[in-house]
């Protein structure tokens, strides 16, 4: 690629991946940090664009990317988290007759993304977790069925839940 005047590509190109960001954002000031961000990932991976007729395009895609991006990990920062005692257990989901398919549907999509954050969890801690929340165990039962303390499997849960917490919070 020839050498680009990094100068010149923001002045010709802003404005519109500006208007792409908000397109996605509709706020003037996230669309601002946006365009920024997709500038500073834009100026690291230069060197890769073969082709400087196809700058704005690449420019584009980062700048959309980046915006998507944005949205999900605002999405998961301003996702309240539930007292964990709500949760627990969930295995009895649709098992109630005044449950209504709605509910259960929200209840379900909830339980998916869990699961996701479930996966990266340490052995011990997921271990704990699904026993409890998945299969609705006791304390002690869980710690009978692990071999272990019930206040080992207390404690496990209380530091699991706590990273469960952590690992949603940053999506």
């Amino acid at each position: 690629m020839n050498a680009v005047n990094f100068n010149e590509v923001y002045s010709k190109h802003a404005k519109r991946l500006y208007y792409i960001a908000y397109q996605y954002t509709r706020d003037e000031f996230l669309a601002e940090d946006i365009v920024q961000e997709s500038f500073l990932k834009a100026y690291r991976k230069l060197d890769t664009v073969e082709d400087n007729g196809k700058l704005g395009a690449w420019l584009s895609a980062i700048t959309a990317r980046t915006a998507i991006d944005f949205l999900r990990s605002e999405k998961r920062r301003h996702w309240t988290p539930m007292d964990y005692a709500e949760l627990e257990p969930l295995h009895c989901v649709g098992s109630s007759s005044g449950s209504s398919t709605e509910e259960a549907a929200v209840i379900r999509l909830f339980q998916e993304e869990i699961g996701g954050s479930i996966e990266n969890l340490s052995k011990e801690f997921r271990e704990v977790l699904i026993l409890k929340m998945q299969y609705g165990l006791k304390e002690t039962e869980i710690a009978s069925r692990l071999n272990l303390k019930s206040a080992t499997v207390k404690t496990r849960l209380y530091r699991a839940r706590k990273q469960l917490r952590r690992i949603l919070a940053a999506g």
